[in-house]
C-alpha cells in the first residue's frame, strides 16, 4: 500500500510550494515523477524550475528531454512510471489509480478552488477506502505545514 499525503495549499500557489518539496524529497534519496494537469503546465514548470533559484541546481527534466530514466524529477502530464521513480507528485488536479507503484504519492490541491476541494475529497475518500495509509497537511499561518490527520 502507498503513503498518500494530501497537501492543502491555502496561501501559496503551487509554483511556490512544489520547488522546495521536490528538494525535500530529492536530499532523502528518492527519484520523483511530478504529473500535472497539462503538457502547458509541464512546460510552464519546467521553465520555472530552471529559475526558481539562482543558488540552486533542482535536477529535472520531461518526457520531451529523452531518457526519462536519467531525470531525478521528471515532470509530465501522462500517466506510468517511465523513470522509475518511487515517489509521485499529483498537482493541477492530476490523480492515479494505480499508487501503489510508489513508495510515496504527494497529492497538491488549492484549497481556494472550490473543484479542487470536491476532487480531492473524493480522492481521499477512495484512496481511504482502498486501505493506503493517509496523512493530510495544511499550510500553517507562517507558511509551513502542519499536520491535520
Amino acid at each position: 500500500m502507498a503513503d498518500l499525503r494530501f497537501y492543502h495549499l491555502q496561501r501559496r500557489g503551487l509554483d511556490d510550494v512544489l520547488p522546495p518539496l521536490l528538494e525535500r524529497i530529492l536530499e532523502r534519496g528518492h527519484r520523483i515523477v511530478v504529473r500535472l494537469g497539462s503538457r502547458e503546465r509541464v512546460t510552464a514548470m519546467d521553465q520555472h524550475l530552471w529559475m526558481w533559484r539562482p543558488e540552486s541546481f533542482l535536477p529535472h527534466g520531461t518526457m520531451a528531454d529523452g531518457d526519462p530514466a536519467r531525470q531525478p524529477v521528471l515532470l509530465t502530464d501522462g500517466e506510468g512510471n517511465p523513470g522509475g521513480a518511487d515517489v509521485l507528485v499529483l498537482a493541477d488536479g492530476a490523480w492515479t489509480d494505480a499508487p501503489d507503484g510508489f513508495a510515496i504519492v504527494c497529492v497538491i490541491f488549492d484549497g481556494n478552488d472550490d473543484a479542487a476541494l470536491v476532487a480531492a475529497r473524493e480522492n481521499w475518500r477512495r484512496a481511504r477506502d482502498a486501505g493506503h495509509t493517509l496523512t493530510y497537511w495544511q499550510e500553517g499561518e507562517r507558511g509551513g505545514w502542519e499536520k491535520k490527520a
